[in-house]
């Protein structure tokens, strides 16, 4: 398995081999990347052009395509800077071929007065008289049928033509090899896929408007593969992550029996059952690798702690690290009256400590004094030694892709590995984010949390807002009030926030109003956040920053400002900062009108529903995959073919194939494993490959 197929070599090749492609076309294909005839066949177009023969231009309305037999008749040379013209005539009517930057005597050769011409291009009307400009076809009657009666429609980059696209695609076409099929008989035969090389030439070739659809059987084969490769990637990953070995982690139940009995509530059912879940894969042979699924106020903390009791019954330790220093404090602060009832000693660990004091707390850790670590990234730092380390969790806001994923098992030390996310996310997204990893999902809320009552306010009814803010602090409650995104500016967000923050404390009073941004020295940050978690601040104002994990029981009104500017997922978050407490709360989306469709429907979503699978659903078939969890630092894979809105049933087939394949041949070995492998390579899964040479 050293090196790519023999047989994929053709496709592999440099671009300039192909029809058509010199140097200079071939740095034109690189801006849209495609720098291989393998990238030039996964390129597929995107629509086509009807050039069925008509008798007349008659037959089509204006701004369409027309291709018509005619008579070529007097030539206008322009006057002046004007454009060239032809007059033509068709079976019904006259019409101008119209040419600019012509050069006359090229004209006069491809359009000979009164001979027959075949012309195909876009019929526009122009001051009533009807006209074809430059147009894509022209030729002699018998060499008509070199158009095709569907002609697809490519992407391109500035300087690329159709018909170049056109060529090199048929070019790189000729070297399709045949190769054998990765795909399970039986789907095949179920969906009625065509085989590899004849879904790549039908993509390419469609017949009509139905031939480019996601649906299509070319298409769908296509888009299959791509999820295939990419999931058995995972599957990969997985495996080899469970062949680590992982110590068998088995508690007593003793201190989450002392939890259990202080919590004023019972668990809910889905907290039973995901902690039942990650007991039962801590106590096997094999390394844990699952992910922790929960919308806003689910009741992920208590489920992630009693997974590191486990960790500390068995005699080991557990860290939960969390993305940001104020997120690890939050965890520190909700965890510890649960060690207290355990009696477990507990321990922050943050890029802070410093000197001799951070090297206490090492070797207390070294020693294993500090059963539970709760820290930053700065727990991967070298100097960092555990006694016994069983369970790591991550609290992720989708800063770990796969690849780091694999990077923490390898410092491994056989740890369990628990992923948390409190964004909900779409099944088909979930897949192709956490494909290598066993779910479990929180989709119910633990009692006491009170429904939040959303309302949508028009900026203009500002004063009423700050008037029910007045009274709510009258008695005793707390608000959020968040301040519009600003694009991508950070600074001009801080200064709206220090704006609104000096017209409520006017209106408000002196003392009540806090204030955090991006901007704030962190030590500042902290301490305003403190100010308002101990409710000496009644308000606190706010940029995004207090979007994930801020534990405010005492809050009940959260007021965002410019609701239309924000992301459905992201509004669904702010809004779970309320309902913490017994006091009925309420959210103000606050927008300025008019509210484009889209704003409109994402307002409306969040007034109707507080389900955040739902909303994630909705916000998937919104905005697109790359856009829902930011492209840039997602972790998703980007696909040519494969469309993860519209096609996201595939993705779980994908998921379930690869990892009943690899249950059958963990090495790929069999036919079907071989024909696997040079999938693997086809769509460049390099990692993959290497998972399976190691094992």
């Amino acid at each position: 398995m050293s090196g790519r197929p023999d047989i994929l070599f053709p496709l592999f090749a440099e671009l300039e081999g192909l029809d058509g492609i010199g140097p200079k076309t071939a740095r034109l294909f690189q801006q849209m990347e495609v720098v291989k005839p393998r990238d030039l066949i996964f390129t597929l177009p995107h629509s086509g052009t009807d050039r069925r023969r008509r008798a007349s231009i008659r037959e089509v309305t204006p701004g369409s395509t027309a291709t018509v037999e005619v008579r070529v008749g007097a030539h206008m040379a322009p006057r002046g800077r004007g454009p060239y013209r032809v007059q033509v005539q068709d079976a019904e009517t006259a019409f101008q071929l119209v040419f600019f930057h012509a050069r006359g005597d090229y004209l006069q050769r491809q359009l000979p007065p009164g001979e027959s011409r075949v012309v195909s291009g876009k019929v526009e009307l122009f001051d009533g008289v009807a006209q074809m400009a430059h147009p894509d076809h022209i030729l002699r009657p018998e060499d008509a049928a070199e158009i095709p009666d569907f002609e697809p429609v490519y992407p391109l980059t500035a300087g690329l033509t159709q018909r170049g696209m056109t060529r090199a695609v048929a070019s790189a076409l000729t070297r399709l090899p045949d190769l054998e099929e990765w795909i399970d008989p039986s789907l095949v035969a179920r969906e009625g896929w065509p085989g590899w090389a004849e879904a790549v030439r039908a993509a390419h070739a469609p017949a009509g408007g139905a031939d480019l659809s996601p649906t299509a059987p070319a298409r769908q084969r296509l888009a299959y593969d791509e999820l295939f490769a990419h999931q058995l990637t995972l599957a990969l990953a997985r495996q080899s992550a469970r062949r680590g070995a992982g110590k068998p982690t088995e508690g007593d139940g003793r201190l989450r029996r002392k939890v259990l009995a202080a919590l004023p509530y019972t668990p809910t059912g889905a907290q039973e059952r995901a902690m039942r879940e990650i007991a039962a894969d801590m106590a096997a042979g094999r390394r844990m690798n699952r992910l922790l699924q929960g919308d806003v106020g689910a009741g992920k903390t208590l489920v992630a702690f009693m997974a590191l009791l486990v960790a500390v019954e068995a005699g080991g330790q557990g860290v939960m690290m969390a993305p940001t220093e104020i997120l690890a404090r939050q965890h520190l602060e909700s965890l510890q009256p649960l060690a207290e009832e355990a009696g477990v000693v507990l321990e922050l660990l943050t890029g802070r400590d410093k000197g001799a004091e951070r090297r206490a707390k090492l070797d207390a850790l070294a020693r294993g004094d500090i059963q539970v670590l709760v820290g930053t990234h700065a727990v991967f730092q070298r100097d960092v030694e555990f006694h016994d380390l069983r369970l790591a969790i991550i609290d992720e806001q989708h800063r770990f892709g796969v690849a780091q994923r694999m990077e923490l098992s390898a410092k491994g030390r056989g740890a369990h590995v628990l992923v948390m996310t409190a964004t909900p996310i779409p099944r088909s997204l979930s897949l192709a984010q956490y494909g290598d990893m066993d779910v479990s999902v929180l989709d119910e809320k633990p009692p006491g949390r009170t429904p939040v009552k959303t309302a949508l306010v028009s900026a203009g009814r500002m004063e009423e807002v700050v008037d029910h803010l007045r009274h709510a602090i009258a008695e005793g409650r707390q608000a959020y009030w968040v301040c519009p995104l600003v694009g991508e500016s950070e600074t001009i967000e801080a200064t709206a926030a220090e704006e609104r923050f000096k017209r409520l404390r006017a209106a408000l009073g002196e003392g009540l109003v806090g204030l955090v941004h991006g901007q704030l020295p962190p030590a500042e940050k902290d301490a305003a956040m403190a100010r308002f978690v101990a409710g000496e601040t009644k308000v606190l104002v706010a940029t995004t920053v207090i979007e994930v994990g801020v534990n405010v029981p005492n809050a009940s009104i959260m007021v965002i400002e410019g609701a239309e500017r924000f992301g459905l997922a992201q509004l669904h978050q702010l809004r779970g900062r309320v309902g913490r407490g017994a006091a009925a709360s309420t959210c103000l989306l606050m927008y300025d009108p008019p509210l484009t469709e889209g704003g409109r429907r994402r307002l409306e979503i969040l007034r109707e529903t507080e389900d955040g699978f739902r909303i994630a659903e909705e916000d998937l078939a919104m905005r697109g995959a790359g856009d829902l969890i930011g492209t840039a630092q997602s972790g998703l894979p980007r696909f040519r073919i494969a469309d993860l809105e519209r096609q996201s049933a595939l993705m779980a087939v994908a998921q379930a194939d690869a990892r009943l394949l690899l249950q059958e041949d963990p090495t790929l070995d069999s036919p079907r494993g071989r024909a696997a492998r040079v999938l693997l390579w086809l769509m460049e899964q390099d990692k993959a490959i290497r998972l399976i040479s190691v094992g």
